[in-house]
């Protein structure tokens, strides 16, 4: 089972001729309404990818609310444990350029008013993946990593968007996933080596290190782990990293080696970067398995 503490906002996607530098007003011929935030996101993709999932978040009393779970409850999220609050759902601006590249604006909203006191207990043992994002509290954050160690859970922390966690949480995760520039912030924020294997050595847990196009890469205590890229015709490549996180963590909770789930996590981030959208483009299990490479 995966318990799943994050974020949720309602996306306001806008494809345009190209990305608006500042000061700059860019028109586009519409604009896409889709569930989104990076908890919520996850939790959809590795629901899709058959896990049991249950997710844990904040989401306030307007007329955003119902649309920005829409997708969790039509993939088999549980989203009993989803407080409402009041004030405004978490919301955010996508622009997209014919590339498939983005731009995004979050406004946090009820996001910040989730708490890990909503996971009770008895949901934290040794069979139970927590999957955990920086789009909350970073201080209910660290809590809940805190009560998932000494319940004996597997813990994986996406650092998205990058941001100050305590050593203690991080040292207290089992995966840890980054990409490129959070890999870099985090380097910078603790005075290591800006490689997967200078943060592995610093925090002495695994790290993945998604890589776009490249794939990704993983250091470990039993070595280094490599997933070549997958070419696919991009759309768009909102979200990808969040369909890796969430595939990644349902593969593992379902007892893979950590290469066969970086694999399978690579697979479907690529497909979800072959249609438009967030939590939409997260593909069924079957789709990843089609595409699996031999």
């Amino acid at each position: 089972m995966i318990v799943c503490f994050g974020s949720i906002n309602l996306d306001l996607i806008f494809p345009l001729p190209h990305l608006p530098v500042a000061g700059q007003t860019v028109l586009g011929p519409s604009m896409q309404m889709e569930p989104g935030g990076k908890g919520a996101n996850q939790a959809v993709a590795a629901a899709r990818d058959g896990a049991k999932v249950i997710f844990a978040g904040a989401v306030g009393k307007d007329a955003l609310a119902e649309d920005s779970v829409e997708l969790m409850r039509a993939s088999g999220v549980d989203i009993s444990r989803v407080a409402r609050i009041k004030g405004a759902t978490g919301c955010a601006a996508i622009c997209v350029d014919p590339q498939g590249r983005n731009l995004i604006a979050v406004a946090s909203g009820a996001n910040q008013a989730a708490r890990q006191t909503q996971i009770e207990d008895e949901l934290l043992d040794r069979r139970t993946t927590v999957l955990l994002q920086r789009e909350t509290d970073p201080a209910e954050t660290e809590a809940l990593i805190a009560r998932a160690r000494a319940a004996d859970c597997r813990i994986v922390l996406n650092l998205a968007p990058p941001g100050p966690l305590s050593l203690t949480a991080l040292k207290s995760l089992d995966v840890l996933v980054v990409n490129e520039d959070e890999a870099a912030w985090l380097a910078t924020h603790l005075g290591c080596e800006p490689t997967t294997a200078g943060l592995h050595k610093t925090l002495g847990i695994d790290v993945v290190q998604t890589l776009g196009a490249e794939g990704a890469e993983a250091v470990t205590v039993a070595g280094t782990i490599r997933t070549p890229g997958q070419p696919v015709a991009v759309i768009d490549t909102t979200g990808a990293g969040d369909c890796f996180t969430g595939v990644l963590a349902a593969a593992l909770d379902r007892g893979m080696p950590l290469a066969t789930a970086m694999q399978r996590a690579n697979t479907a981030a690529g497909l979800s970067c072959t249609k438009r959208g967030t939590q939409g483009s997260m593909p069924e299990a079957r789709d990843t398995d089609t595409h699996l490479p031999a």
